[in-house]
C-alpha cells in the first residue's frame, strides 16, 4: 500500500499542531504562528510480541545507577550523592548568579581520574570560557570546548568525542534547523531537552543543561521542560550578598527540597559546610527583636537569625509591615494573634521584619520565632543570650510540634546555644539534651513570652 501524505499545521513557538489553518495558536495564544508541514503516514504494523516482555522486579538490576562525584561534597549530598549514570541534569538560575562558574568549576573535579568532558556553549567563545578558567585557576587537558548552536552539530559531536560527561550552557541556545522558530522559543527548547535526554539514555552519559529563568523565577520554556528531565537545581541569590543556594526541586535519583550553600569569590564558589555558624555568628544579642530559630532546608538543620522591629506610626496613616526572607500573609497573621491573645497593641505600629544573611524560609516552625521578635521588640526586652526557639504558632495562639525537632535541637546544642523554646509536643525530642540545656517546652504564645519576660529580669 503506497503512503499517503498529508498536510497539518503546526504552531513554531509551542508545536502545537491542527489539521486547518486558525489565526491564533490556542495552546501559547500567539497570533499568526502557524506554518504547513507535510506529514507522511506509513501503514500500521502489527506490534510484534518479540518487542519486548514484562520483568520481574526482582529480576531487574541496578547496575547503570552508577554515581560519579563532582567534587563539591555539598553539591553531590544536593543531587542525592552525586551524578548518576545516563542522567539529564537541569540546572537553573538568573543572569550572572554563577552557573557557568559552578559548571567549570565541576568540569575540573569530574576531569579528575581521567575523565574527559565536553562544555558545550552558545552563549560565549572558546577565549571567553578560557578567560573565566584561568580566573578560576583551572588548567587541565580534559576539558574539550565547543561552541555550537546547532543541535545536530553538538549531537554528531559528542558521538565523535566521547565524552564521559557533557555540558550545555545554554539550552535556550540550542536550535534545530527543523523547526522554522527562533532558538528559545518552546518548540526549540522542547525538542532540544528531548534530544539531549535521548542522547544521555543511550549512551550512558550524564547531562548537565543550564536553564535561564524568567522575571517570575520560573525556568523559561515550556513547563514539560522540567517534566522531561531527572533533576532540577534552581541557583539562587541576590546581588547584596556573596551567598548563593543551590536547591533541588525534582530528583528522581534522591530526596528534594534540599540545599547547598556557596560563597561566590574572586576565585569562584566555595561550599560552606556549617552555615548555622555562618548566619548566627553576627547576631546582636543586646538588641531587642533578634530571635534565632532552628529552621530545616531540605534534611539539613540551619540556624538563622530573625529580626524585628516595631515603632510608632509615624505618619498617622495606614500602618506599615514590611517583611523579608517570609511570608508576608503568615506576618499579618501572627500580629494578629499577638494583639488578641496577648492584649498588645501591634495591628497600629509599623513593623518591619527580616532574615539575616538574604535566606528564605516558608516552614511553619519559624513562627514562634517571628512572634517572639517581634513581642521583643514592641516590649523593648532583650532575647536572653543562647536562646534558640522553634515552633508553629496557630490562631488559637498555640505553640504547634514540627518535624525533624530532634534534628533542630542538636543543631542548637552543638552551635553553642544552652537556652531553647520548643513546643511541648516535642518534648520526647528534648529527652537526650535535658542535661545539656535549659529547656522550655510551651503550650501556647503566652508561656513562651512569660519565660522570655522572667530571663530577661
Amino acid at each position: 500500500m503506497a503512503n499517503k501524505n498529508t498536510k497539518a499545521y503546526v504552531c513554531r513557538e509551542c508545536g502545537y499542531m491542527t489539521s486547518k489553518w486558525i489565526g491564533k495558536c490556542p495552546s501559547c495564544s500567539t497570533w499568526d504562528s502557524f506554518d504547513v508541514k507535510e506529514l507522511q503516514q506509513e501503514p500500521q504494523k502489527a506490534a510484534s510480541s518479540a518487542a519486548g516482555k514484562a520483568v520481574r522486579l526482582s529480576e531487574v538490576t541496578t547496575d547503570s545507577s552508577i554515581r560519579f562525584k563532582t567534587g563539591m561534597s555539598e553539591l553531590d549530598r544536593v543531587l542525592g550523592g552525586g551524578l548518576v549514570e545516563g542522567s539529564l541534569v537541569l540546572i537553573g538560575g538568573d543572569p550572572g548568579i554563577g552557573k557557568s562558574t559552578l559548571m567549570l568549576q565541576i568540569s575540573k573535579y569530574l576531569c579528575e581520574g581521567n575523565k574527559k568532558v565536553l562544555y558545550v556553549s552558545g552563549e560565549e567563545s572558546m577565549s571567553q570560557i578560557k578567560l573565566r578558567a584561568e580566573r578560576l585557576r583551572i588548567a587541565t587537558d580534559n576539558i574539550f570546548l565547543y561552541a555550537e548552536t546547532d543541535m545536530d552539530s553538538v549531537i554528531g559531536r559528542t558521538l565523535d568525542e566521547r565524552p564521559d560527561f557533557l555540558i550545555v550552557d545554554s539550552i535556550q541556545t540550542m536550535n534545530k534547523k527543523e523547526i522554522s522558530s527562533v532558538s528559545g522559543s518552546i518548540a526549540q527548547v522542547r525538542e532540544a531537552t528531548a534530544s539531549f535526554m535521548a542522547l544521555a539514555k543511550k549512551e550512558g552519559i550524564p547531562v548537565l543543561v543550564v536553564g535561564h529563568v524568567t522575571k517570575e523565577g520560573a525556568i523559561a520554556g515550556p513547563k514539560i521542560l522540567e517534566h522531561m528531565v531527572d533533576t532540577v537545581l534552581y541557583f539562587e541569590g541576590n546581588d547584596d550578598h556573596s551567598f548563593r543556594i543551590l536547591r533541588a526541586v525534582k530528583n528522581r535519583f534522591g530526596p528534594t527540597n534540599e540545599i547547598a550553600i556557596f560563597e561566590m569569590g574572586q576565585n569562584g564558589l566555595t561550599e560552606i559546610y556549617n552555615p548555622s555558624e555562618l548566619f548566627v555568628s553576627k547576631q546582636s544579642f543586646d538588641v531587642p527583636g533578634s530571635v534565632v530559630v532552628a529552621s530545616m532546608n531540605g534534611t539539613m538543620p540551619v540556624l538563622v537569625e530573625v529580626q524585628a522591629l516595631v515603632s510608632s506610626n509615624a505618619y498617622e496613616g495606614r500602618p506599615k509591615c514590611v517583611v523579608g526572607g517570609m511570608d508576608y500573609n503568615k506576618i499579618s497573621l501572627l500580629c494578629a494573634v499577638l494583639q488578641n491573645r496577648l492584649g498588645m497593641d501591634i495591628l497600629s505600629k509599623d513593623i518591619f521584619l527580616n532574615i539575616a544573611g538574604g535566606l528564605r524560609i516558608s516552614e511553619p516552625a519559624i513562627d514562634l520565632a517571628a512572634a517572639l521578635a517581634v513581642y521583643s521588640s514592641a516590649r523593648n526586652i532583650v532575647m536572653p543570650k543562647g536562646t534558640c526557639v522553634f515552633g508553629e504558632v496557630g490562631l488559637a495562639g498555640e505553640i504547634r510540634g514540627v518535624s525533624f525537632a530532634e534534628k533542630r535541637i542538636s543543631e542548637a546544642a552543638k552551635t553553642g546555644f544552652r537556652r531553647i523554646i520548643i513546643p511541648r509536643d516535642n518534648m520526647d525530642a528534648a529527652k537526650d539534651f535535658e542535661d545539656d540545656l535549659e529547656i522550655c517546652a510551651a503550650r501556647n504564645l503566652r508561656e513562651a513570652a512569660e519565660w522570655l519576660v522572667e530571663r530577661a529580669r
